[in-house]
């Protein structure tokens, strides 16, 4: 993809010299869904699909955006000094937003530049494709321009354009671990604090088994703004009865003994949901640890049930998808991400392979008359200088 993404890059910009290459890979999250904006626990990892970046430094002060995975939208041109959010700039809003947050906190971007992207990332898939976007450009301007900002910062800066640039209220997970990621773990990820456990994904038996329901969702448009208000709103209600400062401080008992008090189902169903998939989570670490990847896979299909019924953020195929990868040899399987559409997360016998892909292909297609997207997950390093 790098090689492809340098031909493009010299076509769109044939003025351009001293090329340099980066990439950034999408994310998948094994369990922890939904609350990492609750000071949770997640496990997510990076894969091998994402989003490959060329950039050439200019000599005046312009700046130009092109992907070829959105050719529409052609070559999307400021300069230094206007770098407002423009909806018509689309998927560029997420870079100009990490240049405008960059200068707003006087980091020095002394030149214009050229950047070219290319990826196989589907967009609105629940993979991440915009916080790759963000870690590439981002750590474009680290390395390009030297600002020595740490990795852990990126994050927080990425989140924060996603936040008050983009106006999309999500967590720490997706910058952070597109941005820390390491080949062949994922990361248990405290989201209070940053810090974080590796998990060894070198599993010998099974597969993590990506399937993309071709259900796109956009994240302004969805609930999930409105999910976060909600848990807000059950965390204030809770902090009358409990010393915590986040929804994930709570464990499952005082849950139950001060679940009354919430007043409204609706935030009796979200902030259980948030609890016991902070618990599910750290299960799920325990049981990585201790090999027992059947207890892996029940606490996949428990945390699928959760954001079904609890949180509401699935929708008829993912659940299709799930029910499917459970009849066909998968020992435990969910909705990844947002939800609202996207992709599911399955784990699978090695030696199941084959006939799994085929028979969810073939049940999905009859029920909805979509070809499933089906990738077996490769886990990498995050987002870096290709050299």
């Amino acid at each position: 993809m790098s090689l492809d993404c340098k031909t493009i890059h010299q076509e769109i910009y044939p003025y351009s010299t001293e090329i340099r290459t980066f990439f950034s890979p999408g994310r998948v999250n094994l369990i922890g869904e939904h609350i990492d904006y609750n000071g949770g626990y997640v496990m997510p990892f990076a894969i091998s699909n994402g989003n490959a970046g060329c950039i050439s430094i200019r000599l005046d002060q312009k700046i130009a955006f092109y992907s070829s995975n959105f050719s529409d939208y052609g070559i999307i041109s400021s300069d230094l000094e206007h770098l407002e959010y423009v909806k018509d700039n689309g998927w560029a809003n997420y870079a100009i937003g990490i240049i405008y947050e960059l200068k707003k906190r006087n980091y020095l971007i002394p030149n214009g530049f050229d950047i070219s992207i290319t990826g196989n990332l589907p967009t609105g898939a629940g993979l991440s494709s915009s916080a790759s976007i963000e870690a590439l450009v981002i750590t474009m301007m680290n390395e390009c321009f030297h600002l020595g900002i740490s990795k852990r910062d990126l994050s927080l800066i990425s989140q924060y354009v996603e936040n008050n640039y983009i106006h999309v209220n999500c967590g720490i997970m997706d910058q952070f671990v597109i941005l820390n990621g390491i080949k062949d773990h994922a990361l248990l990820l405290n989201t209070s604090s940053l810090e974080y456990k590796l998990v060894p994904m070198l599993l010998t038996e099974y597969e993590i088994v990506i399937c993309n329901s071709l259900v796109k969702r956009g994240l302004v448009g969805s609930k999930y703004n409105e999910r976060r208000q909600e848990c807000d709103e059950a965390l204030v209600i809770f902090q009358k009865f409990l010393d915590v400062s986040e929804l994930c401080q709570i464990s499952p008992s005082q849950f139950e003994m001060c679940k009354s008090y919430l007043g409204s189902n609706t935030l009796v169903k979200r902030s259980r949901h948030a609890v016991y998939e902070n618990y599910r989570t750290i299960e799920c670490f325990t049981a990585f640890n201790n090999k027992d990847y059947f207890k892996v896979g029940r606490l996949l299909t428990a945390s699928h049930e959760s954001l079904k019924d609890d949180y509401e953020v699935s929708c008829y195929e993912l659940d299709l998808l799930v029910e499917l990868a459970l009849q066909n040899g998968s020992i435990g399987s969910r909705m990844t991400g947002a939800g609202f559409g996207g992709c599911t997360v399955s784990l699978v016998n090695k030696k199941d392979i084959e006939g799994f892909k085929k028979a969810v292909k073939d049940g999905y297609y009859q029920a909805t008359g979509l070809l499933v997207e089906i990738l077996v997950a490769s886990v990498v390093d995050g987002t870096k200088e290709e050299v």
